[in-house]
């Protein structure tokens, strides 16, 4: 609301600004015009006018001894100075406005910060953090980013969040966006000592605070938990594990895709830390030929089989295994559709693991 009153209240001083500068050029061409017509050159008359215009009083370029020319410099002055004094005013007004604007709503972003509780804090608005404000705000989990560029932090205001422009390696910055009343800390700017740095100062300020780091390398994980850090988030190898489950589960996304129930199930399934995958037996796959409850009892746990597509052959038509019982035979080809509680990437190892002595799901490779 409040930005909204400073928008309309600015519309008007934009325009009388716009009508003064339209007058002021009428007056000033108009008077060129009437100095020339009176025998005066162009840049005599120009000049004439501005001194007249601006008030300055340097004298007059040329006599002014006819009834004409005196009518014609007490139009100009009374209608230009006035001018003027209307176009000065009109400026200040805009910039006045401009400024109050501001302070409007960097007041009004601040008093919102203050009201917060059991928010989150986010450190850093590259990337990462543009894509994690953007799943907050869609779940409506109240937040505030902490960016130290202006540059970014207009870009955060522009696209409605809350922030703070600050340092976050400052605790005065952490108190200032409420880490007392916060509930979890996700600092995910690019470099991991200034990662490590936010968590140490974050838990001393908040022992009971979550936090969530990232980190650039391998080695910083121990780190950043040794520093107070929760979790510790690696997106690389977040992105490498995600190819992984693409290449080892090629046929989910148009399994899942092709029904709104599925889809809804699998996020209702990922509320519960479960996946839903659908996964092809390989024709050299180890549990080629095992019943459910094998399949099952190798994975240790990892995944339950819900239900086992199998493609028509020469010897039978297509058929379908919903909730199959625990002695239905796996077939090489058939279409499992998994419900994983474990690593998604182990559990395609045990399909994938070849026929032969050695433990499954090892990821052995064929030799031929």
């Amino acid at each position: 609301m409040i930005a909204q009153a400073a928008a309309s209240m600015i519309g008007a001083p934009l325009q009388n600004l716009k009508r003064t500068l339209v007058y002021m050029i009428v007056v000033f061409a108009a008077a060129n015009a009437g100095f020339v017509a009176a025998g005066w050159s162009l840049g005599d008359a120009a000049y004439m006018v501005t001194l007249t215009i601006f008030s300055v009083g340097y004298g007059e370029v040329r006599p002014i001894d006819t009834p004409y020319l005196r009518g014609l410099a007490i139009a100009t002055i009374m209608l230009g100075c006035t001018g003027m004094i209307v176009l000065t005013g009109a400026l200040v007004q805009v910039f006045a406005h401009y400024q109050l604007k501001r302070l409007l709503g960097m007041d009004r972003m601040q008093t919102q910060i203050e009201r917060l509780t059991d928010h989150a804090i986010v450190c850093g608005f590259g990337r990462i953090g543009l894509q994690l404000a953007k799943e907050l705000a869609a779940a409506r989990t109240p937040f505030v980013i902490v960016e130290r560029s202006p540059a970014k932090c207009d870009e955060v205001r522009a696209a409605g969040y809350l922030a703070l422009c600050a340092d976050a390696t400052d605790e005065a910055s952490l108190q200032e966006a409420g880490i007392a009343r916060a509930r979890v800390l996700a600092t995910v700017l690019p470099d991991d000592a200034t990662n490590v740095f936010i968590t140490l100062s974050a838990r001393n300020l908040n022992p009971r605070l979550e936090i969530i780091a990232r980190g650039e390398a391998p080695s910083t994980e121990g780190k950043l938990i040794h520093a107070g850090a929760d979790k510790v988030v690696l997106p690389t190898h977040i992105g490498a594990e995600r190819i992984a489950e693409l290449i080892i589960y090629p046929r989910t996304a148009r399994f899942v895709g092709e029904s709104t129930e599925l889809r809804e199930l699998k996020r209702g399934l990922n509320d519960f830390g479960l996946e839903l995958e659908a996964v092809t037996v390989p024709r050299h796959s180890a549990l080629a030929g095992a019943t459910v409850a094998e399949a099952e009892r190798r994975g240790n746990g990892g995944f339950f089989i819900v239900q086992i597509d199998r493609a028509a052959t020469g010897e039978g038509p297509a058929q379908s295994f919903v909730h199959p019982g625990e002695d239905v035979r796996i077939e090489a080809g058939d279409t499992l559709v998994l419900v994983i509680r474990g690593s998604r990437v182990a559990a395609g190892a045990v399909f994938n693991a070849p026929k032969g002595p050695g433990p499954v799901g090892r990821g052995y490779r064929v030799t031929e």
